[in-house]
């Protein structure tokens, strides 16, 4: 039997990485729905920006400064946000950052420092928030992951593997919570325009050429406005999709890494050229 909708007015999100981006545009596409917000970024103008633009929507919306990587600030969040809004029914892990390089060329504190931000904050996140969301009737958790979470090109070495486990970790935390009144979403998003390529850490040493040919390479493939992604996304959190492909060059390497998942990259290469 079909599952009802997801029903998001009158409820309460956290969204973390809310100053821009695909952050931002979800918040705006909840705060249309009736959604009371909670946003979150280590940009507070950001933040502060998304907050206004969903209070001239009719919603309840408060900015955050936050720090994801921040053990203390993570675990102490909770609190802030309960004395805003007394309750939380839904928490997106959003917030993310890029490092371009090959796996020889990063720097194992590089390495670190996206593992932190791109999935142990997740987890902390998500260890934080569960036990309130698990006094929602109806609750969610949505974690972000990438197009990277399922296809691992040269040179993504740590945002691939980041993407990955943020991948594995919401399907076992669904499987988990299965019977519970928690559900678990994650989200792979194609090329969104957002500005994470063009803030991406790149090692010290890598020849400029090479690295600025990575940045207009990757700049082609984000096409889709992140209005769209938001809409996309939300729309799937309705739907209680467990998985939420976002643009069609997602869904294509879902399919294409399922019916070839060893020879797939050499299909796509050709495919890049052209």
């Amino acid at each position: 039997m079909k599952p009802s909708p997801y029903t998001l007015a009158n409820r309460v999100a956290v969204i973390t990485g809310a100053g821009g981006g695909i952050g931002r545009a979800t918040a705006l596409a909840m705060a249309r729905r009736g959604c009371h917000l909670a946003l979150a970024d280590i940009d507070d103008a950001g933040a502060a920006a998304t907050a206004r633009d969903a209070q001239a929507l009719g919603v309840r919306a408060t900015s955050h400064r936050l720090d994801v990587a921040d053990r203390a600030a993570v675990r102490d969040f909770p609190r802030a946000v309960l004395g805003e809004h007394g309750r939380v029914d839904l928490l997106l892990n959003n917030a993310g950052v890029a490092l371009g390089g090959s796996f020889e060329q990063v720097l194992e504190a590089d390495f670190d420092w996206l593992m932190e931000i791109n999935f142990h904050a997740v987890v902390r996140m998500t260890r934080a928030f569960l036990p309130h969301i698990h006094r929602s009737d109806d609750g969610r958790i949505v974690n972000v992951s990438s197009i990277y979470g399922i296809i691992t090109p040269p040179g993504q070495s740590a945002y691939a593997a980041s993407k990955f486990a943020v991948r594995g970790f919401s399907n076992v935390l669904r499987h988990e919570l299965e019977g519970s009144s928690v559900g678990v979403s994650v989200v792979h998003p194609g090329g969104v325009a957002t500005s994470i390529a063009k803030n991406a850490r790149v090692p010290a040493d890598a020849p400029r050429d090479e690295v600025e040919r990575g940045r207009k390479t990757m700049q082609k493939l984000l096409r889709m406005a992140p209005e769209e992604a938001g809409e996309i996304i939300v729309r799937g959190i309705e739907r209680r999709q467990a998985r939420i492909l976002v643009g069609s060059d997602a869904k294509a390497a879902a399919l294409l890494e399922r019916l070839a998942p060893v020879g797939y990259w050499n299909l796509l290469k050709k495919a890049i050229k052209r």
